[in-house]
């Protein structure tokens, strides 16, 4: 297995997989390939990483970046990140994550928010943080991982491609 960004090709490939990955999950809507495609066609998809394996796209994670009522810049939010039924519980979601965080560190990011299950996350460097709200959500699902050592503070909204529903 290799992870890799995302070329134009594999398209179709990550929209069946993430399709395939949220198909049994709890706490979705099952809006996430079209969150994925409406973040791609608006260029809002700064990193874009599939895993492969034996030719086959089995896995994919996005960044785009997010809004923080405060001013504060260069923040994204990781997500949607899928990895198929039939490779979960293997480490291809962790290796899309460390992918995804060090593709950040590289282009300069000040952090990183996801919306998720505590006990996953956290592995990763992210913690709920107090100072960073995103309306709706119970605060310890919401989580940031600085990587200047500074965390803002402030409301935070993701793109409009998060209200994609086809």
């Amino acid at each position: 297995m290799r992870i890799r960004k995302e070329s134009p090709s594999d398209t179709a490939a990550v929209e069946a997989a993430t399709i395939a990955a949220f198909q049994n999950a709890a706490h979705t809507n099952h809006a996430e390939q079209f969150i994925v495609r409406a973040l791609r066609n608006s260029g809002q998809l700064i990193v874009s990483l599939v895993a492969e394996d034996n030719g086959s796209v089995i896995g994919h994670v996005a960044v785009s970046p997010v809004t923080i009522s405060s001013g504060a810049e260069r923040w994204y939010g990781l997500g949607p990140i899928s990895v198929t039924p039939e490779h979960q519980g293997q480490g291809v979601g962790a290796q899309l994550m460390e992918h995804a965080l060090a593709e950040l560190r590289t282009l300069g990011a000040a952090g990183c928010v996801v919306l998720g299950e505590p006990g996953y996350y956290s592995r990763f460097g992210f913690n709920a943080e107090p100072s960073l709200v995103l309306p709706g959500v119970p605060a310890e699902y919401f989580q940031a991982i600085s990587f200047n050592g500074s965390l803002p503070f402030g409301t935070v909204s993701y793109h409009d491609s998060f209200e994609a529903k086809v």
